[in-house]
């Protein structure tokens, strides 16, 4: 939802800055391999350590300049199919190491417990259905369906998890990021029922029935 309202904003501000990457010779796919890195980077050496704040923001600059591929796609009339690919390849491994390094920070930082093995659950839980979220709406597009549904887009989920972790970095009970991940896993799973029953709707019964 976040993200579909903040698209024009992120063209308005970022296409300036694209057309001097572009004549640096910057490609969307570097951009996207970077963006990636950087990501992966800054979750593994922050948010396991406890980190809350630098954690955050600097994520939060990282996934600002990751909006700066598709913009320059557009920009260079390089848009692509693998760069559609490549660019959905590397935010489920973003989004991995940064949910996963959050169930790793429960996991050595909170004392032995439910609120412990809640957490742990729930943020390895969120892992497979950001997974799961795009993966259904890829699905339904190989099989001649549309599936751009549902309240739970990437930029809701990642919005939602800095603000707990940085209620917690900032004082808040350890508890308010276990019920950040705990909206964000139930927001995944609607979107992904939403998905697939947008889908069914689609498709013949002929389809359905039918497996690969």
């Amino acid at each position: 939802m976040l993200g579909q309202h903040g698209r024009g904003l992120t063209r308005a501000l970022f296409t300036g800055p694209a057309r001097g990457l572009a004549r640096a010779g910057v490609t969307p796919n570097m951009l996207t391999v970077a963006g990636t890195v950087a990501t992966i980077a800054v979750a593994v050496l922050t948010l396991p350590q406890g980190h809350f704040i630098l954690g955050p923001v600097l994520l939060a600059l990282v996934l600002i300049g990751d909006s700066f591929d598709g913009i320059l796609a557009r920009l260079t009339g390089t848009s692509s199919a693998f760069g559609a690919f490549l660019d959905s390849t590397m935010d489920r491994l973003a989004d991995g190491a940064v949910f996963g390094s959050l169930a790793v920070w429960a996991a050595l930082h909170l004392e032995p417990g439910p609120l412990r093995t809640w957490t742990v659950a729930i943020a390895v839980s969120v892992v497979v259905l950001a997974a799961a979220v795009p993966y259904a709406r890829a699905r339904a597009e190989s099989v001649g369906a549309s599936a751009a549904v549902g309240v739970a887009e990437r930029t809701d989920r990642l919005v939602v998890a800095a603000i707990g972790v940085l209620a917690v970095g900032l004082g808040a009970p350890s508890w308010a990021l276990t019920a950040a991940l705990a909206l964000i896993a139930v927001a995944s799973f609607i979107t992904v029922v939403q998905r697939v029953m947008t889908v069914r709707d689609q498709l013949p019964r002929a389809a359905q029935e039918t497996r690969s």
